[in-house]
Formats: C-alpha cells, structure tokens, sequence
C-alpha cells in the first residue's frame, strides 16, 4: 500500500524524495546523511506508527535502514563518502537469518561467516560514532565525561531513533522512562581507528564470561554484535576501555518518541564546556537530568580531571591538541591565529597494574587512584572488588603505594 497521490505529491514537494520499500513506494526524509529513511504514509501500513505532525496528511511513518530499501528517488549528492555497509556473503544455505542467529550465540564468535560479516564494519578518520545514554549519563558528559566503552557507528544505528527502539544500545542497565518519554546520545567523530576494538575474540573472553549480577546492560556475547533478537548491529568499544579526548563540535542529542534528533549541546573546545543549542520549545527534554538546569546557556567542565589528552607538535614544540574533523588536528588554542594544524599528534594516557591486574589510571586524589579494568573478567572484578558503572566499564578505588607498572603511554596517529 503506498499513500494518495494528493498526500504523496504534497510530502514529496516537502522532502523531494521518494523511496521503495515493501513493494510499495513512500515520500520519506533523509537521516543521518541518507544512512537511513522515514517513511511516511496517509494510510496505515503494517510496521507503521500513528505519528501525525501539524499540517502534514500522513500520520503514519517508519524509520527504516538504507539497506532495507530497493530505490531512492530524488537524492541529492552526498557531500561526504558514505561509510561501508555490512557485507553479507551470498550463501545458498546461509543467509540473515542465519548469520544473525550466529552473531547471538557466543560459541559462534570465531565462525567464519561472522567474523567476515563483522569485519566489513570499518571504521575511518572521521567516522560519525554514537552512545546511546541514560539522563544520569548525559548529566556526567555535560560535567566532563569523555567518550569511552561500548559504541556504535551512527551509520548502523540511524534508524533506531525513538526511546523503544534505542533500547537495545544502552549501557547503564536500564531501559524505562525517566520522568520524560525522551532518549539521549553523545556523538563525536572518531579521530583515529586505532582508538577503537571489535569487542570479539579472546581479548574480550573474560567480559563476555561475566555474570548478570556483576554487570550492568545486556551481555557481551563477544562476536562483535550487540544482542538483539531483530537487529544486526556492530559494536565497538574504546581501546582498553579507556577514555577518548573529546573531539571538537561534539554534540549531546535528544531523541523523543516523534524520532525527531534534537541537538542539545555542541562541545566548544577551546572554550572547554557546552554549549547550548536547544531552543525553550524543547527545554522540557532535560528535565529528567539531574543536576542540570534547562536554562543555562554554557557548561564549563573547567579543571575536572582528565584521564587523556592529544599531544601535537608544532615548529618543534609540543602542545596540547584538539581534532576537528573532518579538516584534521590542530593545536588547542583560543585565538584563530594560533591554531596550526599539528606536524604530529598523539593519544597520551596513563597506565598502571594493581593487585596484577592491568588498569587505566583515570584520577589521583589524597594518595587514591581512580582505576578503570583494562581487560575485565571475573577473576579480575573478584581480585580488585571493581563496580560496574556501565556495561564493560569496571572502575574501583585503589591505595596509590600499592599500584605497579604505573607509566604515561603514548598512543600516536598516522597523519
């Protein structure tokens, strides 16, 4: 079933586009750069949600992936290269269905079809990551969290775009409403490959053998997919689990159950805070963080803590830096004139053992270190008594005397 010809001909002069899906051919919108659609139909059409809109003629809408349609029509040129799709080998005897029944199944990490399935999910200088967050997750990002732990290309998560469906990509154990029908999501372009895992083979053994009470979201099946009973999601997590300098021109999103992305906050690098973008038509999607008032315009993080940093050289000189991408690292520098781009540039962090056990070293207070699991598994949260805060993510509080092997690391780019 498509729409009217009179609806279809007043939302196609809206979005210019037309796309064939299920046989039947829909006025839809673009998402994230075309990595997926929303549909919509003056009709009610099986998969659809009753989501009417002011003066629009088609109540019923649904998101869908760009791999789930067979047309596009009226598209525009993409002004960046499109990230890679999951490839699926063609099989007589093994299709989806198979290879997502596989991808669920931890004994089935090393079979060949996943692990080929999996590792056409690459990433790229620039690739646009997303994490999926609780209100008290977005309040920590606003106060100064980096990006780390579990992660997800925003090109394989576009269409899942309402709190329902987002569900599934959450990290803090939870999944109900907060006060407000409203999901949130931090978003930042990778600045480097290197920074990121496939959380699949024996590395990641030992968090995938963790059980339900010593962790928080769903469990790490460790084929490189996130557990899901209608979906083929890749995940990725930040190397060792640590935390990722935040790059420029990030932003915290809001999702309501209208699927529509709200842009809350954009990271001001220099300025080393956010800044507000939302209007006072949606103030009312944060009233379920804690801690955080709707109407402040600007949230420094100041001198909190940091557990990394880019270093970048400069006329023989090393500076702090900041990468802004697409266009590439430059030093961190208020004033235009002082923001070279960077000869090199560098990911620094620091590493320790405690207990034998190896740790990102994230704070230092009073002799105590703050530690963060490099390589979670059920010896090591019995050994250090660590505390899930997300899923993966096992931090605990450590004497300072009695840490080992403690030395700054530097994790450099290819520029």
């Amino acid at each position: 079933m498509s729409t009217t010809p009179r609806a279809e001909s007043a939302a196609q002069e809206r979005t210019g586009l037309r796309v064939a899906y299920g046989g039947a051919v829909y006025p839809a919108e673009e998402v994230a750069r075309g990595a997926a659609y929303e549909l919509f139909s003056a009709d009610e059409v099986a998969g659809f949600e009753w989501m009417p809109r002011p003066n629009s003629a088609l109540p019923w809408r649904r998101f869908v992936h760009v791999t789930e349609v067979t047309t596009v029509l009226g598209a525009t040129d993409q002004a960046e290269d499109p990230e890679a799709p999951l490839l699926l080998p063609l099989h007589r005897e093994r299709g989806w269905t198979e290879v997502h029944r596989l991808a669920q199944q931890p004994a089935a990490a090393d079979d060949p079809l996943v692990t080929t399935v999996r590792a056409s999910a690459v990433l790229r200088r620039g690739t646009r990551m997303v994490k999926i967050l609780s209100a008290r997750q977005l309040a920590g990002y606003v106060r100064g969290w980096l990006p780390h732990g579990f992660c997800y290309r925003e090109h394989d998560v576009a269409h899942l775009r309402t709190p329902a469906a987002t569900t599934v990509l959450r990290t803090d154990g939870g999944g109900g409403r907060e006060g407000v029908d409203v999901t949130y999501a931090l978003r930042w372009r990778a600045a480097d490959p290197g920074d990121y895992d496939v959380p699949a083979g024996s590395a990641y053994r030992g968090l995938a053998a963790l059980g339900a009470r010593d962790r928080l979201g769903p469990a790490v099946l460790g084929t490189g997919f996130t557990p899901s009973s209608n979906q083929l999601i890749p995940e990725f997590v930040t190397r060792d689990l640590a935390d990722l300098p935040m790059p420029a021109n990030a932003t915290l999103l809001a999702y309501p159950a209208t699927g529509l992305e709200v842009v809350l906050y954009a990271y001001q690098a220099e300025q080393r805070g956010w800044l507000r973008m939302v209007g006072p038509q949606w103030r009312h999607l944060l009233a379920a963080v804690p801690g955080l008032s709707p109407d402040q315009e600007y949230v420094p993080i100041g001198d909190a803590p940091r557990s990394t940093t880019l270093v970048g050289t400069y006329a023989g000189g090393e500076y702090e830096a900041v990468a802004d991408l697409p266009g590439g690292f430059r030093v961190l520098a208020l004033t235009r004139a002082a923001r070279y781009p960077v000869d090199t540039v560098t990911r620094r962090l620091r590493l320790a053992a405690w207990r034998e056990v190896p740790c990102l070293v994230l704070r230092e207070e009073a002799g105590w270190l703050r530690l963060r699991l490099r390589h979670p598994n059920p010896d090591a949260v019995a050994i250090t008594g660590a505390q899930c805060h997300e899923r993966g993510v096992y931090e605990v509080w450590a004497p300072g005397g009695e840490v080992t092997d403690d030395q700054v690391v530097d994790h450099p780019y290819l520029l």
